[in-house]
């Protein structure tokens, strides 16, 4: 059974907006949320920003972003682009020379404020250097560095001045015939930056990439994008999003999942749902489940699969999963597949069986979920 069966009380209805390109994934529209992060190494290092490049496509992640804030980045870029396993957005700070070399190089999409590069002649060619490689942009509206117009009339970062930076931005593009482009408008503060993306999601049918921006390390910051990113894609709002973490890269992919997945709006990988555990557990639960996430983290059919210590809430949760087991008495457990019970099954087994089951039942089905 899969819990992506869509009923009435659980339809989340997206946005509609128009959709883009970042490379071969399409962000906006239909397609699904895609999910991205950022690699922390040096960009200038090519093996060493390849292999985290890798290390994150691995886990699931449909964009990486690099940072170019140098010449010597935008150098190696060329190379990072050509061997890279996704599409690769190159991260713009001041100089739009970087953009225009990144461009060149290969780079998918641009994250830049316009607003930081200068001159609306500046602008226009780094527009021209997009469009002559077939390279889309990211307008990054950020409460750190809003314009100082704006700070001025609004007295503090807000919502209204988030809102009216991103604005701007996108009619400069738009006035230069430029719409392959989505936007965000972060903020550290989760109040800010659900408000800010309200109203932006009412202004513009430009797709929206959503974060809370420095949102912490990996328990806090899982805790605050959780919050944040929940609400916005509660009400549709969001086509891609980056979970920003002081973590491995790695991490805000597998957090960026687990958001989607909960909500059913992305499926990929083993879903463990599993009790917190008390003294009528027949097994050690966190140990085995914790055993269990990593033995199974290669695996990414969706699946479903309870790891319940008892017969108080196991049977009927086993009922809405493809595979369960329940603990029971005398060191040994229940199997379930499908919702039916299979055989007993003695606890020092029941990690190898519970892996052996899952590897079976995702080769008869493809990464979709759909029957092979």
């Amino acid at each position: 059974m899969s819990l992506s069966s869509v009923r009435p009380w659980r339809e989340i209805r997206r946005r509609k907006s128009r959709q883009i390109f970042v490379g071969s994934v399409p962000v906006g529209g239909n397609a699904p949320i895609s999910v991205q992060t950022m690699t922390n190494t040096d960009t200038s290092d090519i093996q060493e920003t390849l292999k985290q490049i890798n290390e994150c496509a691995d886990a699931g992640a449909d964009i990486v972003r690099v940072s170019c804030p140098d010449k010597s980045s935008t150098s190696a870029l060329k190379t990072i682009c050509s061997e890279s396993p996704v599409p690769i957005v190159a991260d713009i700070h001041f100089h739009y020379k970087r953009a225009i070399e990144a461009a060149e190089a290969g780079a998918a999409c641009l994250r830049f404020n316009p607003g930081n590069i200068g001159d609306e002649i500046r602008v226009k060619e780094v527009i021209s250097a997009a469009k002559d490689n077939d390279c889309s942009m990211r307008i990054g509206v950020n409460a750190g560095s809003i314009e100082r117009n704006l700070l001025e009339k609004y007295g503090e970062p807000c919502p209204e001045a988030l809102i009216e930076s991103g604005l701007r931005h996108i009619r400069l593009l738009e006035d230069n015939n430029y719409f392959n482009f989505k936007i965000s408008v972060k903020a550290s503060d989760v109040f800010l930056s659900v408000a800010a993306y309200h109203g932006l999601a009412d202004a513009t049918d430009a797709p929206l990439h959503i974060g809370i921006t420095e949102a912490g390390g990996l328990t806090t910051g899982t805790i605050k994008s959780s919050i944040g990113l929940g609400n916005l894609l509660w009400t549709g709002i969001g086509d891609t999003l980056r979970v920003s973490l002081s973590a491995n890269p790695v991490e805000e992919v597998k957090v960026g999942y687990e958001i989607l997945k909960s909500l059913g709006l992305r499926h990929r990988g083993v879903t463990i749902i599993s009790c917190p555990s008390c003294a009528r557990q027949g097994f050690d639960v966190i140990k085995t489940v914790a055993i269990l996430e990593e033995k199974l983290s290669h695996i990414k059919t969706p699946l479903t699969l309870s790891v319940i210590g008892c017969v108080v809430n196991g049977p009927g949760e086993a009922l809405m999963t493809d595979i369960g087991f329940t603990g029971g008495g005398k060191d040994s457990g229940m199997v379930y597949l499908d919702g039916k019970k299979v055989n007993k099954l003695i606890n020092s087994e029941m990690v190898d069986k519970i892996v052996e089951l899952v590897e079976i039942k995702a080769r008869e089905y493809d990464s979709n979920g759909r029957l092979n």
